[in-house]
């Protein structure tokens, strides 16, 4: 996958999530998902990072204030930074996938995995 692949695909991905105020890329997040590609983090990785942060989101109690919406690119780095420290099997991808809640749609990259 080239530079240009990745992060086009990275930002469409980021844009389409639920629970993110972003419907375009801003120049920082061209910026950062350039920089995950010249690092070396997998699309897969990135996604899982995706999936868990989301996933995380989506268990806020209801009865506490509501989060606000994620902004950046920059709000997963850390979940990706924990990723990479622990790497979990790759059928977790498939787990996250399935516990993201009905009206969180996620959309998937047909064969990234």
């Amino acid at each position: 996958m080239t530079q240009a692949v990745y992060v086009r695909t990275l930002l469409e991905l980021y844009c389409g999530l639920p629970h993110t105020a972003v419907r375009r890329p801003t120049p920082q997040d061209r910026q950062i998902a350039a920089q995950l590609f010249d690092r070396g983090v997998p699309f897969c990785l990135a996604e899982m990072a995706f999936l868990l942060a989301i996933g995380r989101r989506s268990t806020h109690p209801p009865e506490l204030p509501p989060l606000a919406p994620i902004r950046s690119l920059a709000y997963f780095l850390p979940v990706i930074e924990e990723l990479k420290l622990n790497p979990p099997d790759p059928d977790y991808l498939d787990y996250l996938r399935a516990r993201i809640r009905p009206g969180d749609r996620f959309p998937t990259v047909s064969g990234e995995r």
